[in-house]
């Protein structure tokens, strides 16, 4: 018996499957906006400059040789999915108390906390990085106490 799903469901079932669940996912995030894509951005970059520090530098402080770990990884995607969860938590909240300011404060914490761990899998790469992206990550961590 075949269990492919694209088998069972079909092209247009498989796309109206992932439509739905992407639909899902957006509207417990509070939507698809810049703020949340920047941190789906910056998260995925993150993911993969660890990889790269892990497997080809053999750096990584995620594991006890500095070397690609599959443990390590996958800790690292719970800790990402971990994290959008507390985004629509806080988007609930939102909701719930009539605002409109709680979401968007995780969501730029979260976003410097990838940012910061960008630049540190950078500076284990040998890459330098310059003071205007210092100054930026300043005032978003600013922006984030204001709120």
């Amino acid at each position: 018996m075949n269990t492919n799903i694209l088998a069972v469901l079909g092209k247009s079932g498989f796309l109206t499957v992932c439509g739905i669940v992407g639909g899902a996912i957006a509207t417990a995030l509070g939507g698809w906006d810049e703020s949340v894509v920047t941190l789906l951005i910056c998260m995925g970059i993150d993911y993969i400059t660890g990889m790269i520090v892990a497997g080809v530098y053999h750096e990584s402080k995620k594991s006890e040789s500095g070397k690609l770990d599959s443990h390590a990884a996958f800790k690292g995607i719970l800790k990402k999915i971990m994290m959008l969860a507390i985004v629509a938590v806080s988007y609930r909240l939102d909701l719930m108390l009539e605002i409109n300011y709680v979401r968007n404060a995780v969501v730029i914490a979260f976003v410097v906390n990838e940012i910061l761990s960008i630049l540190e899998n950078a500076g284990l790469m040998g890459i330098t990085y310059p003071k205007a992206l210092s100054n930026a990550l300043e005032v978003l961590q600013n922006k984030t106490e204001q709120e």
